[in-house]
């Protein structure tokens, strides 16, 4: 499917050179707060099993949030989950802008090639992106999706998909759920809804995708049914 772009915002928690640690210890460059659990491995896995391309981030969230809009208040976080960032304490206009630099707009250009190249080709794009959630969220009650389906304007692949996933019995979905896709200027907003292209994003439990094992079964199970609801989506002539 060389016309599907799967996205992975968070796929890692690594710290430029230049940057350091961040002040961190391992441990919490390890929890959610630095990157999203899981998803990398479920992201190639589907790459694999769909045949499509895939741009995935290079850097931790906690060094710049590649699923934030340039003039989003949370682009460069101070404080995530009750954790303190040392070294974004301090981070002035300039660093903001040397970090916007170096590494937020040569992910998202990096998505934009990947979408002319389907284009030039004659191609329909359709995007595809993969985070994932935790468990529980600061003392809330347990979240009890499995995997939820975030979408903004436009419900052309949310919903083929979201039909899918509750066609398989045994899964509690989200819709919009267990966070809303209606955030302008996120990836989804400045690749999908701006560029009128299908998109959609999806969230799969982390405790779920935690292991090779876990990411590699996700992956195999996502595949049909992203497949299913991209051929629901040409049927209805998108």
């Amino acid at each position: 499917m060389r016309d599907v772009i799967l996205l992975c915002d968070h796929a890692r928690n690594a710290v430029p050179p230049e940057i350091g640690d961040l002040g961190l210890p391992p441990e919490d460059m390890n929890r959610h707060i630095a990157f999203d659990v899981g998803a990398r491995g479920v992201t190639l896995g589907l790459a694999a099993w769909l045949g499509a391309g895939a741009v995935l981030s290079t850097y931790s969230r906690l060094v710049i949030d590649p699923n934030r809009g340039e003039d989003d208040p949370t682009l460069v976080m101070k404080l995530y989950d009750g954790t303190i960032i040392p070294a974004n304490r301090h981070a002035d206009d300039a660093e903001v802008e040397r970090r916007l630099t170096a590494y937020h707009r040569p992910y998202h250009d990096a998505i934009d090639l990947a979408i002319d190249e389907v284009l030039e080709a004659g191609g329909a794009p359709a995007l595809v992106s993969i985070h994932s959630f935790t468990p529980q969220f600061k003392g809330r009650p347990p979240r009890p999706w499995h995997v939820g389906v975030l979408w903004d304007r436009d419900e052309r692949l949310a919903r083929p998909l979201i039909r899918r996933l509750e066609a398989e019995g045994d899964l509690c979905v989200g819709d919009n759920e267990p966070y809303s896709g209606q955030l302008r200027g996120d990836c989804m907003w400045r690749h999908g809804t701006a560029r009128g292209l299908p998109h959609v994003l999806i969230e799969v439990r982390n405790d779920l995708i935690a292991t090779h094992d876990g990411q590699a079964d996700w992956a195999k199970r996502l595949a049909p049914v992203i497949r299913g609801a991209i051929e629901d989506l040409r049927a209805d002539g998108h």
